[in-house]
């Protein structure tokens, strides 16, 4: 089944596409987007049309940044029931919590996980599209959004320590500088925001106990969580735990709840092996990774989970009949440089 985005996310995208000399119906038609989902901010959009027109609207227009120049005019309610969830919790801890619970209700691609270590917090952002494709616009979109939501949450003052990116920087930092307050960290190894811990008990100032009960009772209505296959979560959890080391089917399945011999009957139910959706999480992931030219291949290996660099080699070989040098320059002669 395909991913779906509420097309609020194209809020301000007619605007932004005229103010940068390009046809902005004619970039949704090129996606089968119908125009008449800027009316209704709840209409849903296949995730992939939307990544193409974000990469597709970058490119026609000459700009590097034209996801990130969507997120900065974005307010809070634009993320619709989701904006509701948050503003309805009492501290930043469950406010990241709940997005962490209901991001789906925007964004069903979207995942988030945020890690508290000696008073630093690591908040990771994942995109999973339906197929390998461009997500430069997309993430910088997504990561934008989540920025412009803490500050929300937490007040002009707040500052990160650093907002992360996979991708190499663009040749013009001025957009960036001017959204993120903080300092920018290009060829990362994740998508998010680094910041100091002890924000996860500030209390919300949003934060109204009555609005809280009616969110808690709109949600027990609506029976939002949605339902996915055991291989569908093994292969969420192998994608945001694969670049931190720690992507074993043991702690995959901690974070499900189940021991490992549950976890292989649930999988082994749809046809499906540990070891298959890894493969298959390390193949997208080797493509996101080799699409930034400025990524050292050295990185690839403790990125994709393995413990030494031959090991890597002779899987991507494996994998995709050449090195991964050679994949990537010959990738690379064929992209739009908009694109890496």
């Amino acid at each position: 089944m395909k991913k779906l985005h509420r097309s609020a996310c194209l809020t301000n995208y007619v605007e932004l596409a005229q103010s940068l000399n390009i046809s902005p119906f004619d970039q949704l038609r090129r996606v089968n987007i119908n125009p008449a989902c800027l009316t209704n901010p709840d209409t849903k959009i296949p995730v992939s049309a939307l990544f193409q027109l974000l990469e597709n609207s970058a490119q026609a227009a000459g700009v590097e940044n034209f996801g990130l120049r969507m997120a900065e005019g974005r307010q809070l309610s634009n993320l619709g029931p989701l904006a509701l969830v948050i503003k309805s919790q009492p501290t930043m801890r469950q406010a990241l919590e709940a997005i962490r619970s209901y991001a789906h209700l925007q964004a069903e691609e979207l995942m988030l996980m945020f890690e508290e270590k000696d008073g630093v917090l690591v908040i990771r952002e994942e995109l999973m599209p339906d197929q390998s494709e461009p997500t430069r616009q997309a993430t910088e979109m997504s990561v934008g959004i989540l920025y412009r939501t803490l500050r929300v949450l937490l007040g002009n003052e707040w500052r990160p320590t650093a907002v992360c990116f996979r991708h190499s920087a663009p040749a013009d930092l001025r957009v960036h500088q001017r959204v993120f307050d903080a300092r920018l960290q290009f060829n990362s190894n994740f998508d998010g925001i680094i910041c100091r811990a002890t924000i996860l008990d500030d209390p919300l100032p949003s934060y109204d106990a009555e609005t809280a009960r009616y969110v808690r009772k709109l949600l027990d209505v609506m029976n939002t969580e949605p339902v996915h296959s055991a291989a569908e979560n093994v292969r969420q959890l192998i994608w945001l735990l694969l670049p931190t080391g720690r992507c074993s089917v043991e702690v995959v399945a901690q974070h499900l709840g189940l021991d490992r011999r549950t976890l292989h009957r649930h999988l082994q139910k749809s046809g499906q092996t540990f070891s298959g959706i890894l493969d298959g999480a390390r193949r997208d992931l080797a493509v996101k990774y080799l699409s930034n030219s400025q990524r050292p291949l050295k990185d690839l290996a403790e990125l994709l989970g393995f413990s030494e660099p031959s090991a890597f080699s002779r899987w991507f070989a494996g994998r995709f009949g050449c090195t991964a040098s050679a994949w990537r320059q010959h990738q690379l002669s064929e992209k739009n440089p908009f694109l890496q």
